[in-house]
């Protein structure tokens, strides 16, 4: 009897040995796949640059190692990306995207075109949560939000549907400031071209950590002065510049404008598609976490001049989630805000 077990187990030994590995079906599906990186801006900004450095590094923390693409794909000011990952694109988890931090905004409001779910993206991570600025140029002689409340500041803004537009707009309505805002620039590049040429005296919105890696000189040639942060705390490199919220006048004004600030907490973060397998999106998120700690990546983002400053997967899509909970009083008057056309 002792035999015979011994016969059993040293068959079922040599069974065990004998079996191939188990088999890694995310490892698998990604294994010499090409992957897109879908890039909602054009050429030269602080998304395409964060979207290509990505693309360049975190393959190496995907289970297959697959190649990724990145693709431009500007129009709508975000829209367009949003709407192809939400309809369109292959829902297997091998298309990425860097989100426009606004999306979560347009949807609240409930703007036109806006055919996608922020709720339902698979949310990956978000690289920085440096403020957007408002930034007048040198030229203008305007140093502060107190005298863009007593001057004019003509400032420029891809469109309507920008927080380049709706942030001045929102000081114009809520706090007294004395905004101009002119709209129809390509891209962010293009008005910092028209700063440059006197067309315009300002931004009406960009990343602080943008101006930091695309344009250091600026800042050390003080040729550039941040006027007011977007944020719903202060970075600890801006402790002079007010908050939006903070030049609030009562309590209902306070939460519209945290409102347009609190997509700060995703303002450069990357998704995948709606109802991308469980299995692969945790893959992407932990490679994510995994390349936010890597040495190679984190060298070449400090040679660009590059904030990253992480928050997870998880944390992101909370974010996403909340700008959806507000109330509809407080989301009318955004609505209204960001579609005044600053006056």
């Amino acid at each position: 009897m002792i035999d015979a077990t011994r016969r059993v187990l040293w068959g079922l030994g040599l069974c065990v040995l004998a079996a191939p590995a188990l088999a890694d079906p995310v490892e698998d599906f990604y294994k010499g796949k090409t992957l897109e990186m879908i890039i909602p801006a054009s050429a030269g900004g602080d998304y395409d640059i964060r979207g290509r450095l990505l693309a360049r590094h975190l393959p190496r923390f995907i289970p297959g190692k697959p190649t990724i693409v990145p693709r431009n794909m500007p129009g709508g000011l975000g829209v367009a990306a949003a709407n192809y990952m939400m309809k369109s694109a292959p829902k297997d988890g091998a298309v990425l995207q860097i989100i426009f931090q606004n999306m979560p905004s347009l949807q609240a409001i409930g703007t036109q075109g806006a055919d996608f779910d922020v709720r339902k993206f698979g949310w990956i991570g978000n690289t920085t949560n440096s403020p957007n600025v408002i930034t007048a140029w040198h030229a203008t002689g305007i140093k502060t939000i107190q005298d863009a409340m007593e001057r004019e500041l003509v400032v420029g803004a891809p469109g309507v549907a920008s927080t380049s537009y709706f942030y001045p707009a929102a000081l114009n309505q809520l706090a007294g400031t004395k905004f101009k805002i002119v709209t129809g620039y390509p891209g962010g590049n293009d008005v910092n071209l028209a700063m440059e040429k006197g067309e315009v005296g300002g931004r009406g919105s960009n990343s602080w950590a943008s101006w930091k890696s695309g344009h250091p000189h600026w800042i050390a040639e003080k040729k550039i002065y941040n006027l007011v942060q977007i944020a719903l705390e202060r970075a600890s490199d801006l402790p002079d510049v007010p908050l939006m919220l903070e030049l609030a006048k009562n309590e209902e004004d306070k939460q519209v404008l945290t409102f347009l600030s609190a997509d700060m907490g995703i303002s450069r973060a990357f998704t995948t598609t709606p109802d991308a397998p469980a299995d692969r999106l945790a893959a992407l998120r932990h490679a994510f976490d995994q390349l936010m700690r890597d040495p190679e990546f984190l060298a070449e983002a400090e040679r660009s001049k590059m904030d990253i400053s992480p928050s997870s997967g998880d944390a992101a899509q909370k974010v996403a989630e909340s700008m959806l909970a507000n109330t509809q009083r407080v989301l009318q008057r955004s609505k209204a805000i960001m579609e005044s056309g600053g006056k």
